[in-house]
């Protein structure tokens, strides 16, 4: 093999890994993998598409070692193959961020929807929790949270947070986040708060954002 064919191969490989993310749905699935381990009904479930597509949207993320897999009686579980791949979807995340006019204005949208608030900085957040000044209120599914959380944050699923609210003190701000900026959850469990007479703000970073800057996470 002559360099030239050695480099074309090189590169081909390299394309092999971008070919295998080249789906809206795929990155959406590594989004929620970010989050925790999940079987495929999980997954189907809560990108909403079928369990069939779901496998075959998962089939070439494996083949391309970004997710690992393990069998626990008749249930697959699909996880993230280690922290790496988290961090490649935050960075082309950013990136498109970054360059895309037609992704910042579906931000600046979605940012300026009655049921979102402006977004607050995590380092911020992190020294008002750790001093006790606000509440950080995690508002993903428990199993998410128990994978992996943000300092001193309590958990209220979303679907909860309606009867729970009696758990959440008015005397302090609440900081609600979800799985990331595209998430839509903490902007409508910071709508819910606020009509009930909370001061309540939204946190746009997730774990997988607050890991790729090098914060902290616990686990319970």
């Amino acid at each position: 093999m002559n360099d030239r064919e050695l480099k074309n191969l090189l590169y081909e490989q390299v394309a092999h890994m971008t070919k295998a993310i080249g789906s809206p749905k795929r990155l959406e699935l590594l989004e929620l993998l970010c989050q925790s381990e999940k079987t495929v009904e999980q997954l189907a479930e809560q990108a909403q598409i079928s369990v069939k597509l779901a496998s075959a949207h998962l089939k070439p993320l494996k083949l391309a070692r970004l997710v690992a897999t393990r069998r626990d009686g008749k249930y697959m579980y699909y996880r993230l193959a280690d922290e790496s791949v988290a961090h490649i979807w935050v960075s082309l995340r950013s990136l498109a961020e970054e360059r895309l006019l037609e992704l910042q204005m579906g931000l600046r949208s979605l940012a300026q929807r009655p049921d979102a608030l402006q977004p607050v900085d995590r380092r911020a957040v992190l020294d008002k929790a750790k001093r006790g000044e606000v509440v950080v209120l995690d508002v993903r599914p428990e199993a998410e949270y128990a994978a992996g959380h943000l300092p001193f944050a309590r958990s209220i699923p979303l679907d909860e947070l309606y009867k729970r609210l009696t758990e959440l003190p008015k005397s302090k701000p609440v900081v609600a986040y979800c799985r990331g900026p595209f998430c839509v959850m903490a902007g409508k469990a910071v709508a819910l708060l606020r009509r009930r007479g909370f001061r309540a703000m939204r946190l746009e970073d997730g774990v997988a954002e607050w890991r790729f800057h090098a914060l902290p996470i616990e686990h319970s």
